[in-house]
């Protein structure tokens, strides 16, 4: 599956308002491993196309970890009285819409099946 479908390289540049291309390479590393990563949390076989309503989430997955370089592991970073605070999870403030999705399209993991008890001596008064 091609990633550079969802995330495009000169979105998440316009995004982070990068002009040169001196950081491609790294721009596209964010963009695999976070599609990838994406494609997990959502429950896709690698065969599945990347659900167009979600392609939101990668995007902007990719700003908060391009954001986050070189700080890899910090759960905050002050320098000259700016503090920064890094989410454990970038896709955090997504879960709702992923598990929204998973609903909607009958993959949600935790679901199991529906299981439903019937009175086979009729009902008891």
């Amino acid at each position: 599956m091609d990633e550079t479908n969802v995330v495009s390289l000169s979105d998440l540049k316009t995004m982070l308002c990068l002009t040169t291309d001196d950081q491609d390479n790294l721009l596209n590393l964010i963009i695999r491993n976070t599609v990838q990563q994406a494609r997990f949390k959502i429950g896709l076989k690698s065969s599945d196309a990347f659900p167009t309503e979600l392609n939101y989430i990668p995007l902007e997955v990719c700003v908060r970890r391009y954001n986050r370089v070189r700080n890899e592991g910090m759960k905050s970073y002050s320098q000259e009285g700016e503090t920064l605070t890094f989410r454990d999870d970038d896709f955090a403030d997504f879960l709702d819409d992923i598990d929204e999705y998973q609903e909607r399209n009958d993959l949600n993991p935790q679901s199991r099946g529906r299981v439903r008890f019937i009175n086979a001596y009729g009902e008891n008064k």
